[in-house]
């Protein structure tokens, strides 16, 4: 048996429970009341060119470390609708996003009761787009590997990148 195929062996089940552990906390945390968009599915619709904006629901000291290319900035605990009303409107396709999306859960159900139809859930959150190999950008619009793991709980679910708390 080659080296490769026995580490292959070793690591693709933990890889597995990994997404298993997130997948559950999803589960456990979210009501699934604004649907879920993947980061594969996010990926195809930012290249078909579609009209798409990224709210990052995240504390200013998150976004601060590392966010999406191209990410509004909405905050969480200091969320107003009216701070990011001149950057959507009503026809974009708004993709909403935490560390794993619970609490952006919860910024996506403020959007649609204010009238807004196209709200997803990036399922993961900015976690699984770093865990799937996606760039983030930090201060100034450079390409950085931190991502703020929020806390020690929640930083479980970030399996690549640089952690910061």
């Amino acid at each position: 048996m080659n080296l490769k195929f026995s580490l292959f062996l070793i690591v693709s089940p933990l890889i597995g429970f990994a997404q298993s552990k997130m997948d559950d906390a999803i589960k456990e945390y979210n009501s699934n009341s604004v649907e879920y968009i993947s980061v594969e599915d996010l990926i195809q619709l930012k290249n078909s060119n579609a009209n798409i904006k990224l709210l990052d629901t995240r504390e200013a000291s998150e976004y601060s470390i590392s966010h999406i290319q191209d990410a509004v900035y909405a905050g969480y605990d200091d969320f107003k609708l009216k701070s990011i009303v001149d950057k959507i409107n009503t026809k974009d396709t708004i993709v909403v996003y935490c560390s794993i999306g619970v609490r952006s859960e919860d910024i996506g159900e403020r959007l649609q009761k204010a009238g807004y139809k196209n709200v997803f859930n990036l399922y993961g959150g900015i976690f699984d787009w770093v865990n799937n190999d996606q760039k983030v950008y930090g201060h100034e619009g450079k390409l950085t590997s931190k991502v703020h793991a929020y806390d020690r709980f929640w930083g479980n679910y970030l399996e690549k990148g640089q952690k910061v708390y």
